[in-house]
């Protein structure tokens, strides 16, 4: 992905609106647009921010994990085991 190719300005947007649409979900590639030179907003279609938002999600989950491996959260898969068997035992 060449974002030098996705950079817009705001005029562009609102003439090409259909188009641009269109090519979003085609394509997958965002869109910058500009205003007064700056970036200003990220158009993308709607899988790739569901795909984005999810590779978010595990990153957060992993960061957790690493974090409490640090703290020294941890259990041994076999005493994680027994426990699960012991709560099995009582139901």
């Amino acid at each position: 992905m060449r974002l030098s190719k996705q950079i817009k300005p705001i005029s562009y947007l609102k003439s090409h609106a259909a188009q641009i649409i269109r090519n979003l979900g085609d394509e997958g590639d965002p869109l910058i647009i500009t205003q007064n030179g700056e970036a200003k907003v990220v158009i993308q279609d709607i899988k790739s921010f569901e795909e984005t938002q999810e590779t978010i999600a595990l990153l957060k989950i992993l960061a957790l994990g690493n974090r409490q491996i640090e703290e020294g959260k941890v259990v041994s898969a076999t005493d994680a085991t027994n426990r699960l068997r012991k709560g099995k035992e009582s139901i």
